[in-house]
């Protein structure tokens, strides 16, 4: 039985950081591709970055340069750091992986 868990979000300036977790029970990230995405009100869920279990990583181009999705083996966790935050990034992010989604977290950007 799958289960992720996302933590990390909350309140943020424009211009600020978050770092986002996705912690797993169930599966090992290392060998499964895990993605984040991100469901803003209104709008469909937008795929935000991808990790392979050998380490390649994708960005959306809506946020390249600015989050980045890193793993830690040894934590079985998944991270999304999100740098230069813009209220457009404003939305509930989730993690996927094995068609398994996380209850989400959100993320309010604003000042």
């Amino acid at each position: 039985h799958v289960q992720l868990v996302e933590s990390g979000g909350g309140l943020v300036q424009p211009g600020g950081s978050l770092r986002l977790s996705c912690t797993a029970s169930g599966i090992i990230f290392s060998i499964n591709v895990v993605r984040w995405y991100r469901q803003a009100p209104g709008k469909e869920r937008e795929l935000l970055a991808t990790m392979t279990p050998g380490g390649t990583t994708y960005h959306a181009d809506s946020v390249k340069g600015r989050f980045t999705i890193r793993r830690d083996n040894a934590k079985n966790t998944v991270y999304l750091q999100m740098n230069s935050l813009k209220p457009e990034d404003t939305a509930v992010y989730y993690c996927n992986a094995q068609s398994t989604w996380g209850q989400g977290t959100q993320v309010t950007v604003s000042s």
